[in-house]
């Protein structure tokens, strides 16, 4: 089931990558915040970028008709998941669809690596950290500033059973919360080259023009 044409990571687990496209993007317009082009490209493909280093196989969680995503170079064949829980319970949602696919179509997988759709200035070493640290556990990013990033993390399969009954009987919708409620490491990432934080999302316009300063300055 490889879809990303790269070869595993040398990292000690080879995680399913899920990239969380479900919002609706309303500080930016509306629409598909991925689907935006920063230095002439879809953020989307800043992000997968990176991904290929970490793993073979990646999906996409969103809403809607994924055939937006299809008809888009180099995501045609990237599983699109839809949210398996309804009223649009946000990133967590996302998370399960991807653990539960797993469960199915890759069993052989034990983890899922989640990153947000507008992060396309991911560590280059995110997944093997993560894999490092994971243990039984969730391991989750923490940035230079000392914040933690909830949809950053490395969920293994295993909990989706506990993530279903946390969404759908207990109304959880914190991404934070859930991953409190079980073992739990923080791994820190310094900044990047030029000072720039590893997890700088776009929300705005101003970020997306602040995102294309970055490149200019980082191009020789």
């Amino acid at each position: 089931m490889q879809n990303s044409g790269s070869p595993a990571p040398p990292c000690p687990i080879c995680p399913v990558l899920v990239v969380l496209a479900g919002g609706q993007a309303q500080r930016m317009g509306g629409g598909d915040k991925g689907l935006r082009l920063l230095a002439g490209t879809p953020i989307l493909h800043h992000v997968l970028a990176r991904a290929r280093h970490w793993t073979d196989l990646v999906l996409l969680s969103a809403l809607g008709d994924p055939g937006r995503f299809h008809n888009v170079d180099g995501l045609a064949f990237i599983p699109v998941l839809a949210d398996g829980v309804p009223d649009q319970p946000g990133p967590l949602a996302g998370i399960l669809a991807a653990m539960e696919w797993t469960a199915e179509q890759a069993p052989e997988r034990t983890h899922v690596l989640s990153v947000p759709c507008d992060t396309p200035f991911l560590p280059a070493e995110l997944g093997p950290m993560l894999s490092a640290k994971a243990g039984n556990g969730i391991a989750m990013a923490q940035g230079p500033d000392g914040q933690r990033q909830p949809t950053v993390a490395l969920w293994p399969v295993a909990l989706r059973h506990d993530l279903r009954h946390a969404l759908v009987t207990v109304g959880l919708r914190r991404v934070g919360e859930f991953a409190a409620r079980h073992e739990l490491t923080l791994v820190p990432f310094p900044a990047g080259s030029g000072g720039v934080d590893p997890f700088f999302n776009i929300n705005d316009p101003a970020d997306l023009d602040r995102a294309e300063q970055l490149i200019r300055t980082a191009r020789p």
